[in-house]
């Protein structure tokens, strides 16, 4: 077995000689034909950040910022998270690219029957299934939409069906305690956040 430390086995010289003798003969030398280069498509993932406790919203929210500050457009829509009177048209954009979306409400939302909350939280929620239909968005994040189907704010196969639907390069980021099985079950990836102690 011999080893080598030069590109190839023949000298520059040779290959010249090569080429000549075939150009003498009236012949073209072959050119090696290099594959084309298949682009791949963008490929989004649906991630679900979930915890037993309401608290895996920081971790998402660097996340969403750092994509936005690199260019891509992301929406937050926070479910629950009231007290700022927002709204659909109240949007705060940040970052250049990152859009925050809260319910118009003064408080934030913990039962079902809070005035003025189913109505906030459908305003909310029509504008991400929008987003998820349109594919406007390269990043989706819906905090605390499991807590928004348990309380009977978001119907969870309406939820399913507009996630099923949404456009295959979208990422959608899922945050928030009691993510149903059914969201978790088509999941890309699941992660699990547990107190130390």
């Amino acid at each position: 077995m011999t080893a080598s430390l030069t590109p190839s086995h023949r000298s520059s010289d040779s290959v010249a000689q090569d080429h000549r003798a075939l150009e003498r003969a009236g012949l073209r030398p072959l050119v090696p034909v290099r594959p084309p280069l298949h682009l791949v498509e963008p490929e989004g993932q649906l991630q679900v950040h979930t915890a037993t406790y309401r608290g895996s919203f920081s971790s998402v929210l660097s996340q969403a910022m750092r994509t936005a500050g690199l260019g891509s457009r992301v929406l937050i829509a926070q479910f629950l998270k009231g007290g700022v009177r927002q709204g659909p048209e109240g949007c705060v954009r940040l970052c250049g690219g990152l859009t925050w979306l809260r319910p118009d409400v003064p408080a934030c939302l913990s039962q079902a029957d809070q005035p003025g909350g189913a109505a906030a939280v459908d305003a909310v929620w029509q504008s991400c299934r929008r987003h998820l239909r349109d594919g406007d968005v390269d990043q989706l994040v819906l905090d605390e939409v499991g807590l928004a189907v348990g309380l009977g704010y978001v119907e969870e196969p309406e939820l399913l069906d507009a996630l099923d639907q949404r456009p295959p390069s979208m990422d959608v980021v899922i945050t928030g305690p009691s993510i149903p099985d059914s969201i978790v079950a088509m999941a890309d990836q699941v992660t699990q956040l547990r107190r130390g102690f």
